[in-house]
């Protein structure tokens, strides 16, 4: 399960499911409808992306036509380049994030074979929303963010009721918002359940429904509740984070995920506008100091 699975939830409606979702352990899907595809995100490392180009191929008519990117970090990213055929599509805030950011990720875990990476970023671009046909089927492109980054796209499929939410929604997984919002989660998740998706693929994390939307809100309401509190007692994003710990939120993965968050929780309650940059650097090393070391990323 680790290396990946492709198992179809709905009419020509493939989930892409990599083990347990941990650090750049990400979720795909594929769209096959009238002998055309569409698929959404890919995986962080060459190798990885071979093998999902594989599975695709073993039950699609040929390579996709279309490539949608739900936001510009590269374990949904890096693979565009292993499906040279298809037209990349996001959001333009993620082309412009993602040709900024580059490869930059590989560098914070360069034990990591990524392979031979070339960073493809959307080449068609859209602003609010976007409709997308593959064969009779029809897929909305979203923009949701500030939430997990500030391009986020989720990929509603109407009919069957099926969401693609990339990282705005994960499960069992702790989220991770300090390059987006705390306060847009909440709107962008309150955003989803109006839609009333009867399966939802997260970002990362085993397939669920509706359900996680409520999950994961309720952890950005406690940050909002830790920010007020810690901003009062004058304590660092830090300090309360070894304080606080992570609660009831204990059994995620990635738990360590609470210090940037924190910090994004603190500038928004001191009045930061959702999705203001914050020093991800600063961020990544103040965190691996709370863990121990930097998390491990099984890519």
């Amino acid at each position: 399960m680790r290396d990946g699975r492709l198992t179809e939830i709905a009419d020509g409606v493939h989930a892409h499911v990599q083990g347990d979702g941990g650090w750049c352990l990400n979720n795909s899907g594929l769209l096959a409808d009238g002998g055309e595809s569409a698929l959404v995100d890919t995986v962080a490392t060459v190798d990885r992306a071979r093998a999902l180009r594989a599975r695709v191929l073993a039950v699609t008519a040929g390579p996709p036509r279309y490539l949608v990117n739900t936001h510009f970090h590269g374990d949904h990213t890096f693979g565009n380049c292993v499906f040279p055929e298809a037209v990349v599509v996001g959001h333009a805030r993620a082309r412009d994030e993602a040709a900024a950011a580059g490869l930059h990720l590989t560098g914070l875990w360069p034990e990591v074979r990524w392979g031979d990476l070339e960073v493809v970023v959307p080449q068609v671009t859209f602003e609010e929303r976007m409709t997308l046909y593959v064969g009779e089927s029809r897929a909305e492109l979203l923009h949701v963010g500030p939430a997990h980054t500030c391009g986020d796209t989720v990929v509603w499929l109407p009919g069957p009721r099926v969401l693609f939410a990339g990282d705005v929604v994960m499960n069992g997984v702790t989220p991770f918002c300090p390059m987006g919002s705390v306060s847009g989660s909440l709107r962008a998740l309150a955003g989803l359940r109006a839609l009333e998706p009867l399966t939802v693929v997260p970002g990362h994390g085993p397939v669920g429904g509706p359900e996680l939307l409520d999950a994961d809100a309720g952890y950005f309401r406690r940050l909002q509740e830790l920010a007020r509190e810690g901003v009062a007692a004058g304590l660092t994003p830090y300090d309360l984070a070894r304080e606080a710990g992570p609660g009831p939120y204990a059994g995620l993965l990635d738990s360590e995920r609470l210090v940037p968050n924190l910090h994004r929780a603190y500038a928004e309650e001191r009045g930061a506008l959702p999705g203001a940059p914050l020093d991800i650097g600063a961020l990544f090393q103040e965190m691996a100091r709370y863990h121990g070391g930097l998390p491990v990323c099984r890519a």
